[in-house]
This record gives structure tokens, C-alpha cells and sequence, in this order.
């Protein structure tokens, strides 16, 4: 019997393109784009792509490929930063409605407001009470940006751990690339992995009480 490791592989085998036809493909793809891009302009539509995802899931490179052949003056790619002191002491998605598109752009969020759902809250940059908050207040939020005009759209990239793991060990040895892993992203997967063990001794054993051990981020 196949584990569902070789069946995730046997898939991905079976679902691969050669690099020339991911090229067409690509190709045709971005023409598409450029064409819808010039609806956008004509309708002064306001567009907003959240992408969200685990570390090394591809987001930077999904981006990148995207805006490759779009008009600059109407394309922002918007990747925050930590929050200051002043941020910190704001309405919190005041720093990203600071961001939102104007009539007529393509805008692209490198990571979002949901922060504070999954990194935020593991790390401890926000209290239990104010990741609960959180999660009353997006979903007026996004319904207001809506109301207003603006089409939100929301991808979550995702690959398996040993795929996460790999990638953030080529990171580490391509020094183009080391950029990428702060120590933050080490100490986030390492608290994910820790968690992770600690779900499954939970689940083997009586003595380990539910309060001893919390979800895992989701991304």
C-alpha cells in the first residue's frame, strides 16, 4: 500500500509540464493579463490580489511573473515591512487601507493583514484578545473594501513540509537568495515543527491535555 507521500509525488510527476511548455503557456498567460489589464483602465476598475501562503510556497516568484509585462505606472506590488511603533498604536489594518488601490490599478499584496491570524499570534507580536478581535473584524473589513468598489481577490499558496524544508535549505546555500531567510522564518518553523511533534505525542497519549498544545499556523 502507497504512502500518501508517493501518491503526492506520483501526482506531481504525472502533472508536469516540460520548461517549454511552461514558457508557452506562461507566455500566453501574460498576454492574457496585459489585455485584462486594459479592461481595468478603461472601466477604472480597482483590483486587489492578496497572496498568502507558507514560507518558500512561491509567492515572490508567482508575483514576479504576473506583473512582468504589465504597465508599471498601474501595477503596485506592496510587500509591508514590521510594524513601527506608531503602526502599533493604530487601528490595525490602517497601515494596509493606506495601500489600497486607486481607480483603475492592479494591485498586489505580498502577504496581508492576515498576519496577525497565523505569524503574529504564533510569535507573540499580538495578545490572544487581539487575535480574536482579528477575526471579528476582517470579515467586515474585506466587505467594506467590496462595497467600495474594490475587487478583492485572495490566493493561498501551499506546498508540503518537505517541499517548505527543502526550498528554505536551497535558500540558505544560494547566497542570491539568503535574503529570504530572516531569523524570524527559522524560529517560526522551528516553533511549527515543535508544535507539530507536540499534536502527535497529544494524539498517542492520554497524559498530554489539550491546553498543552495549539494549533499550528495555516500558513
Amino acid at each position: 500500500m502507497k504512502t500518501k507521500a508517493e501518491n503526492r509525488t506520483e501526482e506531481s510527476e504525472s502533472s508536469s509540464i516540460s520548461l517549454d511548455e511552461y514558457e508557452k503557456e506562461l507566455r500566453l498567460l501574460q498576454i492574457e493579463l496585459v489585455k485584462l489589464q486594459k479592461h481595468f483602465l478603461c472601466c477604472s476598475d480597482r483590483i486587489l490580489v492578496v497572496f498568502e501562503g507558507r514560507d518558500a510556497s512561491g509567492k515572490d516568484g508567482t508575483i514576479k511573473r504576473i506583473v512582468e509585462h504589465l504597465s508599471p505606472r498601474e501595477t503596485r506590488v506592496v510587500a509591508l515591512g514590521k510594524p513601527s511603533d506608531r503602526d502599533r498604536g493604530s487601528w490595525y489594518f490602517q497601515r494596509y487601507a493606506a495601500e489600497l488601490p486607486a481607480a483603475g490599478e492592479f494591485t498586489l499584496f505580498n502577504r496581508s493583514w492576515y498576519n496577525r491570524a497565523g505569524v503574529e499570534h504564533v510569535m507573540g507580536f499580538c495578545s490572544n484578545e487581539e487575535h480574536e478581535e482579528f477575526f471579528l473584524s476582517v470579515p467586515e473589513f474585506e466587505e467594506m473594501l467590496v462595497r467600495s468598489g474594490i475587487r478583492l481577490i485572495k490566493y493561498y499558496l501551499d506546498i508540503t513540509k518537505d517541499e517548505q524544508k527543502r526550498r528554505i535549505e536551497s535558500r540558505r546555500r544560494d547566497p542570491l537568495k539568503q535574503w529570504k531567510v530572516s531569523s524570524a522564518l527559522v524560529a517560526i518553523n522551528a516553533l511549527l515543527l515543535k508544535r507539530t511533534k507536540l499534536a502527535g505525542i497529544r494524539a498517542s497519549s492520554p497524559s498530554v491535555s489539550s491546553s498543552d498544545v495549539t494549533a499550528p499556523m495555516a500558513g
